[in-house]
């Protein structure tokens, strides 16, 4: 065997050995991405079929209201499925699908998961409802609410919405009620699939511009439950002008630093969570179940925004590629000390914050000899390259040092260490 991973990893998707070193280096190529996407698909089908799995083995501790909304919406997903596979993809790949499998796997049997089940009506009746079509669902609204992951939320005053579609548009159809809500969907983009909704009662997530990423202050699994860390912040508390100012800015910015990863995070970030700030610190996180979801406190400019973007965007890919290949064993009790945080590291934190670093001096290193972009932002980020680089460096060495990293651990981490020893090779001149 070689040093590097084998034709397929541990779910069965091709990981090339290029691909593989490209991810390591933190290089923006698509390829790597690509992969990763792969792997995630095929991550989420095997959770998903885990549910179906895990209901069909015990039936009798579900209750039947719930069973019977189960199936009738995997049937659904189903057929959808076979008439318009890419819409499910996306639906099943969006970030907050997988907070909600994860979340739904590890729930004892119960109100609380026959509650979690319901969640399969939303994602069903989202992907249905963006191939077009008629359609005639009822679906249960125990909070008032009815999410559609990646499209919006709509409040009822109802326990049960009946949702109809003729061939563009889709109205809902509380219980008891006489009529219709004002409120509707709209199939605005066939080629895309995309709705958009109107009306009282009707909130949407905010696409954010230039591109296919959500400002997602809406979806009820973006913050998991019992998460202390961090808080999801509220939609009508969230400044969505801000925000898409504050990612426009990222952008930009990017583009004139590094455009291959511009592209990059404009293709694997699909979704920005709000965080409810705590004290002036900037708060950034990233789920293990939800990569391409980037959960963070508003930036206070464009260059935090475009630090926070790159920064979790490598947690996420990691994340994903060790769901593919193992890249180091079971938790042990050692820890380790790092540059970048008070507190004393497992060696999987040391190799996320050396990789999510390594990204982000290659970026500064980018940085101080773009053209075109704020001389503040140059000269940040010659400091800020000089104080990562030496404690990535010493990183690297405690994860080379280990004995709790897998042989493609090992191999990452030396494609990682020849990156970091290139970006240190040439004397910085900052403007």
């Amino acid at each position: 065997m070689s040093r590097h991973p084998g034709a397929a990893g541990v779910n069965g998707v091709p990981l090339p050995a290029p691909a593989f070193a490209q991810l390591a280096r933190v290089s923006p190529a698509p390829a790597g991405l690509t992969v990763l996407r792969s792997a995630l698909h095929t991550r989420r089908l095997l959770l998903l079929k885990a549910l179906l799995i895990r209901v069909g083995r015990h039936r009798e501790s579900v209750g039947q209201g719930a069973l019977g909304r189960f199936e009738r919406s995997w049937e659904l997903l189903e057929r959808v499925e076979r008439r318009h596979p890419a819409v499910v993809r996306d639906v099943l790949d969006y970030p907050m699908t997988g907070a909600w499998l994860a979340g739904a796997l590890a729930e004892p049997a119960g109100p609380g998961f026959d509650r979690m089940l319901g969640h399969l009506d939303g994602l069903a009746a989202t992907a249905a409802l963006r191939c077009g079509g008629p359609l005639d669902l009822t679906v249960e609204t125990p909070d008032g609410l009815l999410p559609l992951p990646g499209v919006g939320r709509l409040r009822v005053a109802a326990a049960r919405v009946r949702i109809s579609a003729g061939d563009r548009t889709v109205r809902f159809h509380p219980d008891g009620a006489r009529r219709a809500l004002a409120a509707g969907l709209t199939l605005v983009d066939r080629h895309r699939r995309l709705l958009a909704g109107h009306g009282p009662g009707w909130s949407a997530v905010r696409p954010l511009p230039g591109g296919a990423a959500r400002l997602d202050d809406l979806d009820p699994y973006r913050v998991p439950g019992g998460a202390t860390a961090v808080t999801a912040a509220d939609h009508a508390d969230t400044d969505h002008t801000a925000w898409s100012a504050r990612w426009r800015a990222a952008q930009d910015l990017l583009l004139r630093t590094d455009p291959g990863r511009a592209a990059e995070v404009a293709r694997g970030v699909r979704a920005v969570v709000p965080l409810v700030p705590r004290g002036p610190r900037h708060l950034g996180a990233t789920l293990s179940a939800a990569p391409g979801a980037i959960l963070t406190s508003l930036p206070a400019g464009g260059e935090g925004m475009a630090e926070t973007l790159v920064h979790e965007l490598h947690h996420s890919k990691l994340a994903t590629l060790h769901e593919l290949v193992p890249l180091y064993g079971p938790g042990r009790d050692a820890v380790h000390r790092v540059g970048w945080r008070p507190d004393p590291r497992p060696i999987a934190g040391v190799l996320h914050g050396a990789y999510a670093h390594l990204a982000l001096a290659d970026l500064w290193r980018r940085a101080v000899t773009a053209d075109g972009v704020p001389r503040t932002w140059r000269s940040g980020a010659g400091q800020q390259f000089d104080d990562i680089h030496d404690q990535v460096g010493e990183a690297l060495e405690i994860l080379l040092e280990s004995d709790e990293l897998t042989s493609e651990g090992r191999e990452f981490t030396h494609q990682m260490r020849l990156h970091h020893a290139s970006l240190g090779a040439a004397p910085l001149a900052a403007g």
